[in-house]
């Protein structure tokens, strides 16, 4: 039996596996990795600290097999994470060397990443300044529990005041992409990258029922 709820401070190594677990085009990347968390800094784990009331996860049989989690404000949430979560972890994970980057391994990516972390073009945050992060692993995934757990995070940021929300896939992921656009997300124009930006506008609380 599944069920959704809202993510606590005990799910966090739930999502550090999820993320890594998830973090090859949707594929598991465990095996590229040494240190198993470092997906997991960049795509889920500073939401639980920082975002929590938008955080949920899937439980299924007292195991967390998925989870969604996302922030009202772009913008406010990448100077958070400046000042707050990214400098003891810029300690610990040394920055590697530039002139290296061909042999970097999939750790060294994740750590350039935690010392120059990736912004959201600013003509996506001004129109969709929410943003979210949705991860399932296979036991739960072709059940329509991720159409569900997006409904719930949507229903919850609407209480929050949310009026339009974005994702970024990564060009190759082709299912991601597929999925976000069955529930109602547009590409957005945005500079050139590995990134495609979508959005979607909530419908006002009024025109909800």
């Amino acid at each position: 039996m599944s069920k959704i709820r809202r993510a606590s401070p005990d799910d966090l190594e739930a999502l550090y596996r999820i993320s890594v677990q998830t973090g090859h085009l949707g594929s598991d990347a465990s095996r590229l990795y040494v240190d198993y968390r470092t997906m997991g800094y960049i795509y889920s784990a500073p939401y639980l600290k920082y975002s929590s009331q938008l955080a949920y996860v899937i439980e299924c049989d007292n195991q967390v097999v998925g989870y969604c989690v996302g922030t009202s404000n772009t913008v406010e949430f990448e100077a958070t994470l400046e000042s707050q979560w990214w400098p003891s972890l810029r300690r610990r994970y040394p920055k590697p060397e530039e002139g290296k980057r061909s042999t970097w391994t999939a750790d060294e990516r994740r750590c350039y990443m935690i010392h120059f972390p990736e912004k959201t073009p600013e003509q996506i945050s001004i129109g969709f300044p929410a943003h979210l992060h949705m991860n399932l692993l296979p036991v739960i995934q072709g059940q329509g529990m991720g159409a569900l757990l997006l409904d719930k995070w949507m229903r919850c940021a609407k209480r929050y005041r949310v009026a339009a929300v974005h994702v970024g896939a990564n060009a190759k992921n082709t299912r991601a992409i597929r999925f976000w656009q069955k529930y109602g997300f547009s590409e957005l124009a945005a500079p050139a990258s590995r990134i495609v930006w979508m959005g979607r506008v909530l419908p006002a609380p009024d025109a909800a029922h």
